[in-house]
């Protein structure tokens, strides 16, 4: 088994933000995709993600934990992600809620692994972005790493 782990700080006093941003369709579709059709406020709702020309990601909210936890379930999408799963855990540090990202359960390193953990920073990076300057960088506007996108 192999996982995709990150790590983000971002400079908000507000837990529930970063947590809506996670949770709710405007939230998600302000850091990851602007193509985002779903609320994942509720276990058992299911999100989906559309990436334009490389298809799209559905999600099933698995547990929601206000407003320190949230896992998804893929059940649709690249056949190495639907065995995984997606989590992110808030916790509030000083001027920072920090996240502690998982994508787990890959069934070997592919060379997939490697491209997703780095689109992975980059749509982090959006979720700071999002809620520290009010603007994200959701696809299909995200930095471009190569051919996959």
């Amino acid at each position: 088994m192999a996982n995709i782990l990150h790590r983000v700080g971002i400079k908000t006093s507000s837990i529930d933000e970063v947590y809506r941003a996670l949770t709710t369709e405007k939230g998600l579709a302000g850091w990851w995709t602007s193509d985002t059709k779903g609320e994942g406020n509720q276990v058992g709702n299911t999100i989906t993600f559309g990436f334009g020309e490389n298809g799209s990601i559905t999600m099933k909210v698995k547990k929601l934990e206000a407003p320190n936890f949230v896992e998804w379930a893929v059940i649709e999408g690249p056949k190495e992600w639907l065995v995984t799963t997606i989590s992110f855990e808030l916790k509030q540090d000083g001027d920072y809620v920090i996240v502690l990202f998982r994508n787990l359960g890959w069934a070997e390193p592919v060379e997939f692994i490697h491209h997703c953990s780095t689109k992975w920073a980059v749509f982090l990076m959006s979720l700071k972005s999002l809620i520290e300057t009010g603007k994200g960088q959701p696809s299909p506007d995200d930095v471009k790493i190569d051919n996959w996108n």
